[in-house]
């Protein structure tokens, strides 16, 4: 059983999908300059202004953490899974979370900030 209270184990799943999503808004706007669009300037603002949304939130969910003195480490990846290390109120716990699962999250995170994104 996890010593880690829900409210809590989200802000740390946030921390680490929300790199994942900036990762990928970050290559997408680089393949939207490089790209053969016509008319590049719409994709471009929506995906800065989503960009701009996630940065925030990843801002204050780190600063939010070291608050409240929570580590996060990636311990161990392969195909299936990836292993995290949390630091809690001087507990240790691993996690593992199902890589397609962390996909499925930054898939919904993307959704949610694009669909957000407001480029007036």
């Amino acid at each position: 059983m996890s010593r880690i209270p829900s409210n809590i184990q989200n802000m740390i799943e946030q921390a680490i999908y929300l790199p994942m999503a900036i990762a990928i808004l970050n290559r997408d706007l680089t393949f939207i300059k490089e790209g053969p669009f016509k008319l590049k300037d719409p994709y471009l603002h929506l995906i800065e202004e989503s960009l701009k949304l996630a940065l925030k939130d990843l801002s204050e969910v780190k600063q939010e953490l070291r608050r409240k003195r929570i580590r996060i480490r990636k311990v161990k990846q392969d195909e299936g899974f990836t292993k995290y290390s949390f630091l809690y109120d001087g507990y240790e716990e691993m996690h593992k979370y199902f890589n397609p699962r962390i996909r499925e999250q930054v898939n919904l995170l993307l959704e949610h900030y694009l669909f957000k994104a407001d480029p007036s």
